[in-house]
């Protein structure tokens, strides 16, 4: 059984009370998630946010007081937390936006428990969470809004390998196979590559990747 200290502790955020609750429920059933703490609105979803230090936080993208976005962009200024917004339709005009503001996923509210669930543990680990459609989506943004790679990049040769293979989509053991060594050289590589581009997670990487022009698109 999990700890409660080992729990990803979880802070959910939107303005439909039969949303709130029930997210808050599934999640809170899970044996290793915690809910720490619900906000009606953006800008108790910051205060909240300060307030607990989620690992992961579930922000509604149309909320009163301060849109989802914005309370994304403020939350993380100074947290470690990573956000995941939600919303009703798949809207294309705030998939980009509220990444680029540093979320590291995108989830419909009809969402599946099970799928709820693993989405919060992906993005508590570092993974992206990118669907196929939205993948696409950003990358024809991307495309567009691109510009030269800045010269003097921190990363090695490898990195910058492994870095070209995370935005292809691969997967840490896709990408050992492809370059042949062990799954946690290749951890080890992705670590180091965030940590010297000041990225959060993979999420973060794939959008320097393409918005730097290291990756072309293919579209």
């Amino acid at each position: 059984m999990t700890s409660p200290d080992d729990r990803i502790r979880v802070m959910v955020a939107d303005d439909q009370p039969i949303v709130l609750r029930g997210f808050a429920a599934v999640l809170g059933a899970q044996p290793d998630l915690t809910v720490v703490g619900t906000a009606p609105d953006g800008a108790r979803a910051v205060r909240l946010a300060r307030e607990t230090r989620p690992d992961v936080a579930l922000l509604d993208i149309r909320m009163p007081e301060m849109d989802g976005i914005e309370a994304a962009r403020r939350i993380l200024e100074t947290e470690t937390t990573r956000v995941i917004m939600i919303t009703t339709f798949d809207l294309d005009d705030y998939v980009y936006d509220a990444l680029s503001a540093g979320a590291s996923g995108f989830l419909l509210k009809d969402v599946r428990a099970n799928d709820l669930a693993d989405a919060v543990r992906t993005v508590a680990r570092g993974d992206a969470l990118l669907a196929p459609k939205v993948t696409g989506r950003l990358i024809a943004e991307f495309a567009r809004q691109r510009r030269p790679a800045p010269a003097g990049s921190p990363l090695t040769p490898r990195e910058t390998e492994v870095l070209r293979l995370v935005a292809r989509g691969l997967s840490n053991a896709e990408i050992a196979a492809d370059l042949v060594v062990t799954e946690h050289t290749v951890k080890t590589h992705v670590a180091r590559l965030l940590a010297k581009l000041g990225l959060r997670d993979r999420t973060q990487a794939v959008i320097h990747a393409y918005e730097s022009g290291l990756v072309v698109p293919r579209i």
